[in-house]
């Protein structure tokens, strides 16, 4: 039996982002007993604990849970597209559904910007509902913070998780398409499976540097000095969609004098950024002060840096698959 033809060069890596892109609009996240980054959480989980050598485990764990989550989500894929011939059909026909729901759960927009609405919404309404909500997005303790320390915590997390868990998967996966691409050609179920595990991968370093990247758990130095070394390009690309997101290039250049000031080597470009589109003070007390010369972001500043981080991820978005299209269509000509 033949198979049908095969799809265009960039088919099923654009139709694998267009997927995790819909089902991120769609349901924002997976359910909780099924995200693949709350099992790989729970494993990682285990390693937060007392042991006799906690430089060598933190290093172990740093180098080997994210390169264990890139092997699972490429191996799922692989093993979808095994199926494909057995039923009549190119493989890539069941390895792309695949591929777009685990990059969905890699990814998160919406959710991200449907919890700062919330918590911007109740600063108004409801300060102390609002302290509590924001838990969600900053580990600060909230108790004493203002209605407006409030929204400015609220939206330096969203432009900092932009960056974490939105472009920097993105990122994995676009330079994974990009090595099968020109590695396997663009025929071949390789570049899915290697966007999938570049993108499980950024995800893994995050997830490890989120739970273990602190000064009071000495197993997390390896990963919070290896999510540095990710997050280099990812924070600055962020940086860059949320100034064409808004619509001012110099914006850029302003965030520079402020980028710095962060004790993160990357979380200041996406907040500083933001914070010279916005024309807002953003601050953490006793840590530093984004724009210091402007006003904290009221309600509705607040909400406008929700959009703003929603037509960023869009911006994100459209340049991977720009890449992506771009690297196919050389690799078809060569």
């Amino acid at each position: 039996m033949s198979l049908p033809a095969t799809p265009g060069p960039v088919a099923a890596p654009l139709a694998a982002l267009a997927i995790a892109v819909a089902l991120d609009l769609a349901v924002a996240e997976p359910p909780a007993r099924v995200h693949p980054v709350a099992l790989f959480g729970s494993v990682v989980g285990r390693v937060d604990r007392e042991w006799a050598r906690p430089g060598l485990v933190g290093g172990a764990a740093a180098v080997g849970l994210p390169l264990l989550a890139a092997a699972v989500a490429a191996g799922a894929v692989w093993a979808a597209a095994g199926v494909g011939p057995r039923v009549g059909v190119d493989p890539r026909l069941l390895a792309v559904p695949v591929a777009g729901a685990l990059l969905f759960s890699t990814v998160s927009l919406r959710m991200l910007r449907d919890v700062t609405a919330e918590v911007v919404a109740l600063t108004e309404s409801d300060p102390d509902a609002a302290r509590e909500s924001v838990r969600a997005l900053v580990g600060r303790d909230a108790a004493d913070l203002s209605p407006a320390a409030l929204r400015s915590a609220a939206v330096e997390s969203a432009t900092e998780n932009l960056a974490d868990g939105f472009v920097a998967p993105l990122t994995g996966f676009a330079a994974g398409a990009t090595v099968g691409l020109a590695v396997g050609g663009p025929g071949a179920v390789l570049p899915l499976a290697a966007g999938v595990a570049g993108a499980a991968w950024a995800k893994g370093v995050n997830t490890l540097d989120s739970m273990l990247g602190y000064r009071s758990k000495p197993v997390g130095r390896a990963s919070a000095r290896l999510d540095d070394a990710v997050m280099y390009l990812p924070a600055r690309a962020t940086a860059g969609c949320l100034a064409v997101a808004a619509g001012s290039v110099g914006a850029l250049a302003r965030a520079r004098s402020w980028a710095g000031e962060p004790a993160s080597p990357n979380s200041g470009w996406p907040m500083a950024t933001a914070a010279a589109a916005l024309d807002v003070r953003l601050a953490k007390p006793g840590h530093y002060a984004l724009n210091p010369t402007a006003a904290a972001p009221s309600v509705a500043d607040a909400e406008r840096a929700v959009r703003l981080v929603g037509v960023a991820g869009g911006v994100a978005v459209a340049g991977a698959a720009g890449w992506l299209a771009a690297v196919a269509g050389v690799v078809a000509w060569s």
